[in-house]
């Protein structure tokens, strides 16, 4: 007679902690942008050591999840398989922001004070900022919150400036002050701004998960934000 320790799990519960896992690597991609963060403001490199150790447990969780996905996305219904795409779609996105936080504190770490003042303050925010939308996607997903995905969509615009006010200052150069460490500025930016990409893709994820239509399919217009149109496009949808 089987014990019920020799049971397998239902393909249901196997989703459930895919979806959970899925979520631990939002919080644990959060935890690493508060860790540059707080190392860039702070100039205090043995700080930045906590993002090489949240990278790899975001390599952990990618290798588990697409196992898990694949393991099991047959068995279920269109539903739940949607789900398991998402969480798969997911674990990507993370993993690369894993990735990007992790060079971005390796350079953090290697010009330390260097750093100008307004640069930390810009790359602190970038970072603080990353950490914020990361935690929106969490909640995102977990609640199929479509407000706050498009909050996520919003926030990146704020990324994009910040990134353009930094290179303004160290290519343009316009009141001609000899900079430090541009070139480690520079690829620090870029890599907060690419995790900021990333973050916008799982919202749109989400977006797409909630609503079942993609925000990347909505027409773009010159007057209007991408989020604004994908609710009008949502409620024309609706009318038909």
């Amino acid at each position: 007679m089987s014990s019920p320790e020799n049971i397998p799990p239902s393909p249901e519960a196997i989703c459930a902690e895919l979806q959970e896992q899925t979520l631990q690597a939002c919080r644990v991609a959060r935890s690493a942008a508060g860790i540059v963060a707080e190392g860039i403001a702070t100039g205090v490199s043995s700080v930045l050591e906590g993002v090489r150790q949240k990278e790899k447990e975001l390599d952990d969780l990618d290798r588990v999840i697409d196992q898990g996905v694949t393991s099991v996305i047959t068995q279920v219904s269109p539903g739940p398989a949607r789900q398991l795409l998402a969480c798969l779609k997911f674990i990507i996105d993370l993993e690369r922001i894993g990735d990007l936080l992790l060079n971005c504190s390796n350079r953090a770490a290697a010009v330390g004070s260097r750093i100008e003042l307004q640069d930390i303050r810009d790359l602190t925010l970038m970072a603080s900022r990353l950490e914020k939308m990361l935690g929106d996607v969490h909640d995102a997903f977990s609640q199929r919150d479509l407000n706050r995905a498009l909050a996520v969509l919003r926030s990146d615009a704020e990324l994009d400036r910040l990134r353009n006010l930094i290179f303004l200052r160290h290519l343009e150069n316009h009141d001609g002050v000899p900079r430090q460490e541009s070139f480690h500025v520079l690829f620090m930016t870029q890599s907060l701004e690419r995790a900021g990409d990333h973050a916008k893709n799982l919202a749109e994820e989400v977006c797409h998960l909630v609503s079942g239509h993609s925000v990347r399919h909505v027409l773009r217009a010159y007057d209007k934000p991408v989020e604004q149109m994908f609710i009008d496009n949502l409620k024309r949808r609706q009318k038909i």
